[in-house]
C-alpha cells in the first residue's frame, strides 16, 4: 500500500511532522512518500493520502489549499487522514475548533481530521515576523507532542492494514 504524506509548512515545523508520520508509516510497513504539497502532480500510484498544513491565524497555508483544489477527484476516491499544526502555548492557542480547515474537510471528506500543537522558534523567524510575536505576546518554544504524533500515524497504518482500505 503506498500512502502519500504531504503538508504545507512556512518555516519548517509542520513538515517535520510529515517526515515522522512517513517514517512512522514505512516502520508499521506501509510505503510512504513525503513531499511538499508543490512538489505534488497528481495522486496516481497513491492508495492513501495524509495532508497537512501549519495553521496561521486559524487558516491551512496556501500551497495545501491548491492542492486540494487541484486533485479533489482525486482526494475523493481515496482514503485522506488531515492533520493542522499550529497550536502554541498552554492552553493551546488557537483553540483546536478555532482552526478553519472546512474548505478542505469539503474537498476530502477525511477519515480523521488532527490538530497538533506546533512550533513558533525564534530562530525560524525573520524581523518583522519577530516583531509581530513580541506585539501579541505569543509564546516561543516547540508545543509538538511527538508521542501522539507517532500514535496517530500508527492508528492510520493499522486501519489501512486492518481494514484493505
Amino acid at each position: 500500500m503506498r500512502i502519500l504524506v504531504t503538508a504545507a509548512s512556512k518555516h519548517g515545523s509542520t513538515a517535520e511532522i510529515a517526515e515522522l508520520i512517513g517514517a512512522v508509516l514505512v516502520e508499521e510497513g506501509l510505503e510512504a512518500s513525503v513531499l511538499a504539497p508543490d512538489e505534488v502532480g497528481d495522486l496516481h500510484g497513491y492508495d492513501a493520502v495524509v495532508l497537512g498544513s501549519a495553521v496561521y491565524a486559524g487558516h491551512w497555508l496556501d500551497p495545501a489549499l491548491r492542492l486540494a483544489e487541484r486533485n479533489a477527484a482525486g482526494l475523493a476516491g481515496r482514503p485522506v487522514w488531515l492533520f493542522s499544526s499550529g497550536p502554541i502555548g498552554d492552553p493551546p492557542i488557537p483553540a483546536e475548533h478555532e482552526v478553519d480547515a472546512g474548505r478542505v474537510e469539503a474537498v476530502t471528506r477525511p477519515v480523521e481530521h488532527k490538530v497538533f500543537a506546533g512550533a513558533l522558534l525564534r530562530t525560524r523567524l525573520g524581523f518583522a515576523e519577530r516583531a509581530l510575536v513580541t506585539a501579541l505576546r505569543a509564546p516561543y518554544g516547540d508545543f509538538r507532542d511527538w508521542a501522539a504524533i507517532r500514535h496517530w500515524a500508527r492508528g492510520i497504518a493499522a486501519a489501512l492494514t486492518r481494514e484493505g482500505m
